[in-house]
């Protein structure tokens, strides 16, 4: 980098830095590279650097890091620590790092469960360098070599956080931040953090995140780089697909000469995406096995190489791996048909296309998973994929909205207008807190309760957990025999809490959503996730039929139900995986009252938007949110899931049967006029006390350490993170107004 090129930033590198960058043969440096650079060799503050995929954020964090280290080489020990979501994606950043490092003299370790113990060793007895490792190997650390951990860190200087949004809002992200804020509590110092990500929305609730505050102001701002390059240009279309219509009584479904949806949908994935490298997302791993069998056998049928191949947390990692090769490898076309697995950054090489079959969740995760497609110089490209149910006598209302289809539309104007979902950090994150409160013990061999409160919650990232819910916290924990108090009032674990630490699985906290045998008299009909409310009275749809739920037992995780008398269900199959925020439905009101139709819409889905604004204005549902079908009144709240599972909360608490149903909320055998009064005591009321509102939700353990809450422990969660009275009371004050 000479002449013209070089820049005042440039220059504050040291000169091996230098040589790197010219070996590179980069000529010049991206502006979020610039800022970073004077950021983090100027004032060393905190710092979040947010920007698409493949621009360039792992640079931008380790130049001017690697300049500071090699500019202080007298030092030893850990100097940097990398934390990453994923043993993959800290596997790329090791070898990129090595790259960079080794003419610098400063080395570069991973640490995770698939490092052989023998060089963990090494670097325990002789730390140097930079550590990229994972939030549970952190904790194992802390765990079975706390009494080290002040030397081992004691020249820690940086922590670079990877896929910082990743983390946010999750347990594993309270835990993440209570290891840090430990590490500098044994430190007796802060230390700087620099968190890197390419999907954030509101940039001043990252960070906070990145340097929560507990009950005292944080010491320093955080600052915020944001790339000023507006991206890449986006190729965008949906394509709509009919779902053929079951006849009554459910026989088999007559042949028509066209292919099914799935058929239709896995034809044109073989015939478009077919020579090149591409990531086809699906909302479940079923989905994901399904296409990936169809087009496996479309490759066999007509003689050809396969190139399609599943990918999904439940395949081994010798599978998983073996597909991410292949994406790698230019000599190899290959299309991967995957869950989220591939979403975060883990370096496949450049995939031309990303796929969406259905309708995605969130606008940050399809932002996400965009970004994996193209380079700077080259188009992003994403086809979605919707099926919407062919329209008889029998369907249900909802099904002439298209809502599926609609959904889609919206997120990707969202997704155009640069907007993804604000980060929420509200909840108190008692399982993860149960967690560090044991790996607290266990690092020191016994800590007061005091010193717990202090270094967890008093100053610590649990600020939001109050001092009496820590000591009811502490109680529980006892009568659970996790926890037990010696003569002089240390705390110490109990023997169950002395085995739960002692194995390996400790270290992790989280965990996938559990599923739930449905039972109807006893037997079994099948399992489900619930993802979202569950709780007695509600009306649940599984195998094609509407149950009514009698019975939630969390502990043995089943569910008794009923068969609802109510009329026909709604075949729109919706989104799992995620709360939809209430953005999101907005602007599907909007799409349903707008008149111009988006360019990206192939012919079949504008004529299902056509046939769902039509239905939408037959309706009337810009004036009237209730509506008679049938017996049921449906209340077309169409708000995010939180405001939506606050209001049918508070439906149940009156004694009313009902049903979720996306954007809206189904009242069995009630009329039009007894669900506006009901609506308008609600408003009446006013804003309810969230927890005791949660005492009527059945499936309130979701967290690792949930069984050892006691019910008003689980209540005051579940409001934390699921419930918001105040923005529903003025989401129902708004639907009166035009009912």
């Amino acid at each position: 980098m000479t002449g013209d090129s070089r820049s005042a930033a440039f220059d504050l590198l040291d000169d091996r830095v230098k040589w790197w960058i010219a070996d590179a043969g980069w000529t010049e440096l991206r502006d979020l590279q610039e800022d970073a650079i004077r950021s983090l060799l100027g004032t060393r503050s905190d710092l979040i650097i947010a920007a698409a995929t493949a621009s360039g954020k792992t640079e931008a964090a380790f130049l001017p890091i690697c300049s500071a280290l090699v500019s202080e080489k007298q030092k030893s020990g850990i100097r940097a620590l990398y934390i990453s979501p994923l043993k993959a994606l800290i596997n790329d950043q090791y070898r990129r790092l090595l790259d960079l490092c080794k003419n610098l003299e400063l080395p570069v370790h991973r640490w995770h469960g698939d490092v052989p113990s023998s060089r963990k060793r090494k670097v325990l007895k002789k730390p140097s360098g930079v550590l990229l490792i994972t939030p549970e190997s952190l904790e194992a650390l802390f765990v079975i070599r706390g009494h080290q951990m002040g030397r081992f860190f004691a020249s820690l200087d940086w922590v670079v956080i990877d896929e910082l949004h990743a983390f946010i809002g999750t347990d594993r992200g309270r835990q993440l931040q209570s290891l840090l804020h430990r590490i500098e509590l044994r430190t007796r110092r802060r230390i700087p953090r620099v968190g890197l990500s390419a999907t954030l929305g509101d940039l001043s609730l990252a960070a906070a995140f990145l340097r929560p505050g507990g009950r005292r102001p944080p010491e320093k701002s955080v600052e915020t780089i944001e790339s000023s390059d507006q991206g890449q240009e986006l190729r965008l279309q949906i394509r709509g697909y009919l779902v053929p219509a079951e006849p009554p009584g459910g026989g088999p479904i007559q042949p028509t000469g066209d292919p099914s949806d799935v058929d239709a949908i896995a034809d044109h994935v073989f015939e478009t995406l077919r020579g090149q490298d591409h990531l086809v997302f699906a909302n479940s791993r079923s989905k994901v096995e399904q296409y990936a069998d169809l087009l496996r056998r479309r490759s066999k049928s007509e003689r050809l190489p396969n190139e399609f191949f599943p990918h999904h947390g439940n395949l081994s990692r010798d599978l998983r791996e073996d597909v991410e090769e292949r994406l790698k490898d230019p000599s190899v076309p290959t299309t991967a048909i995957c869950t989220s697995t591939l979403e975060l950054g883990i370096d496949i090489g450049r995939v031309v296309s990303i796929g969406q079959i259905g309708a995605p969740f969130s606008v940050s995760s399809l932002r996400q998973r965009l970004g994996r497609s193209g380079r700077r110089d080259e188009p992003a490209v994403l086809r979605v994929y919707i099926s919407a149910p062919q329209i008889t006598a029998r369907s249900h209302t909802l099904d002439g909205l298209r809502i599926d289809l609609v959904q889609a539309i919206a997120m990707a104007e969202l997704l155009i207008e640069r907007w993804c979902e604000p980060l929420t950090e509200g909840a108190l994150h008692l399982s993860a807190l149960v967690q560090q409160i044991l790996s607290l013990t266990a690092e020191h061999g016994g800590v007061t309760a005091q010193d717990a409160w202090r270094a967890l919650s008093e100053s610590g990232p649990f600020g939001v957990v109050s001092l009496n819910q820590f000591v009811r916290l502490l109680r529980v924990m006892g009568a659970n025999d996790l926890l037990m108090q010696s003569e002089d009032g240390t705390l110490l674990p109990g023997v169950k809490g002395e085995r739960i630490v002692n194995h390996y699985s400790f270290y992790t906290i989280f965990q996938t959503p559990e599923e739930y045998q449905v039972l109807h008299k006893g037997r079994s009909l099948g399992s489900l996730t619930f993802e979202h409310l569950l709780a007695e009275r509600i009306h649940i749809i599984f195998a094609g039929r509407r149950w009514k739920v009698v019975a939630v037992d969390s502990e043995q995780k089943s569910v008794s139900v009923e068969p609802s008398p109510g009329g026909q269900i709604p075949t729109f199959l919706g989104s799992p995986g995620g709360q939809i925020h209430d953005r999101i439905r907005t602007k599907m009101r909007e799409v349903w009252a707008g008149g111009d139709y988006p360019r990206y819409l192939d012919n079949r889905a504008r004529a299902l938007l056509t046939e769902g604004r039509a239905n939408y204005a037959r309706l009337g549902l810009e004036t009237n949110r209730l509506i008679a079908s049938g017996k049921e009144t449906i209340i077309f709240l169409s708000r995010g899931d939180v405001i939506m599972n606050t209001v049918a909360l508070q439906l149940l608490e009156r004694q009313m049967d009902v049903t979720r149903e996306g954007p809206a909320l189904s009242l069995d055998r009630v009329s039009p006029e007894e669900a506006r009064r009901v609506l308008s005591e609600l408003i009446e009321r006013g804003p309810v006390d969230p927890v005791v509102l949660a005492s009527h939700a059945g499936n309130k353990q979701v967290g690792k350490y949930d069984w050892v809450l006691d019910e008003q422990l689980l209540n005051a969660e579940y409001a934390s993170s699921q419930l918001d009275p105040k923005a529903s009371h003025q989401a129902l004050c708004e639907l009166m107004e035009l009912v």
